[in-house]
């Protein structure tokens, strides 16, 4: 009897220690995120704290978000997403031309991406181009998408741009 008390803690203890050790090398597994995650990332940040008024701090955000891009655009040049927030995060810190400039790269290699066509869209409204504006609602028209909806609404002036 003593015997199998014995054999049963020892075997207890020993399915224990293996469970804790598996289950303690799982946990070291951990993902860094790329430069262009963590902008997309202090973008949404920045977009929630505009919505609050708190326009210092989603400046910062912005400017932040700013920065990890030219580091992403650096390591993995002209891809469409990258420059299309930096086209966004240069315009939202009042720098239109510059953004302008993005949002064209960007269009040179995807000619249909749908956030830089409605985001140049915005920029030219605000810039008081709403011809090109309507352009870029033309390339949109058949997307089925809410930029598209956006844009026009922009536009058509029953929704004012943030931008």
């Amino acid at each position: 009897m003593i015997k199998k008390i014995i054999l049963s803690v020892t075997l207890l203890i020993l399915f224990s220690a293996n469970s804790f050790a598996a289950g303690s090398n799982d946990t070291t597994t951990t993902k860094v995120k790329s430069d262009y995650a963590k902008a997309v990332e202090s973008i949404k940040w920045a977009k929630k704290y505009e919505k609050k008024g708190k326009l210092e701090k989603a400046k910062k955000r912005y400017e932040k978000a700013q920065k990890l891009l030219i580091k992403s655009n650096k390591k993995k040049p002209l891809q469409a997403d990258t420059l299309n927030y930096l086209g966004f995060t240069t315009r939202k810190l009042g720098d239109y031309e510059n953004g302008e400039i993005y949002y064209l790269l960007g269009l040179k290699i995807d000619p249909k991406h749908v956030g830089i066509n409605e985001y140049l869209g915005e920029l030219y409204v605000v810039t008081n181009r709403i011809d090109l504006a309507k352009e870029r609602l033309k390339i949109l028209e058949s997307c089925n998408c809410e930029e598209y909806t956006e844009l026009k609404e922009i536009i058509d002036g029953t929704k004012k741009s943030k931008y």
